[in-house]
């Protein structure tokens, strides 16, 4: 299998030199490098060269790098149903800067493109209808991106009075919190409510 995925990685830096910029295969996966701007060939190659037939796109998807110049890796998962092989292909942009849309050579890039768009913020160009997928009607940030905040900034909750729907600020019960990050099974250093009555141990 490893074999395989080389010779396919070595195929497509050859077949798109600059587009490509190298591979990996780790754990039997196959990783392609590229530029963000070439990604319809790179898509346009996988689909029709005789070598590969990636027919089928399985996932878009992101992964945030909050302290990085380019902070997203925008990634693609495409499938060879002839080569019953996977391939990824990762490249990197950043708040600002949009991705080609793939929708012209893949179709059902749309609602995968959509999904990254509304998760991470990453902008796709020539899509035909860039709008958020799974969050709310105005709704503000993109939950996935690193330097979200885990509660959000509204709660939405049913309001018997007025029969709707309605939204709220989000506010903390505490006005500050104090984590520690120890260990669960050491515990902390410092006395905790109820123990007190612990009985210490002879010896």
């Amino acid at each position: 299998m490893d074999e395989a995925l080389t010779t396919l990685g070595k195929t497509i830096v050859a077949a798109l030199p600059g587009a490509v910029t190298g591979f990996q295969v780790e754990r039997s996966e196959l990783t392609v490098h590229a530029n963000a701007q070439d990604i319809v060939q790179i898509a346009t190659f996988l689909r029709d060269d005789e070598r590969s037939k990636f027919w089928n796109i399985i996932d878009v998807t992101a992964i945030d790098w909050p302290r990085r110049d380019r902070r997203f890796d925008v990634v693609y998962h495409f499938l060879s149903p002839v080569l019953n092989l996977r391939v990824r292909v990762k490249c990197q942009t950043d708040e600002a800067t949009p991705v080609p849309s793939l929708i012209g050579v893949f179709p059902g890039a749309d609602w995968f493109e959509r999904e990254t768009y509304d998760l991470y913020g990453v902008l796709f160009t020539g899509h035909p209808d860039m709008r958020r997928l799974l969050t709310d009607y105005g709704f503000e940030g993109h939950p996935l991106r690193k330097d979200f905040p885990l509660t959000g900034f509204v709660e939405v909750r049913w309001d018997e009075e007025q029969k709707r729907v309605v939204y709220d600020p989000v506010k903390l019960a505490q006005e500050f919190r104090n984590f520690d990050f120890l260990s669960p099974w050491e515990g902390p250093d410092y006395p905790l409510p109820g123990d007190e009555k612990a009985e210490a141990k002879p010896g």
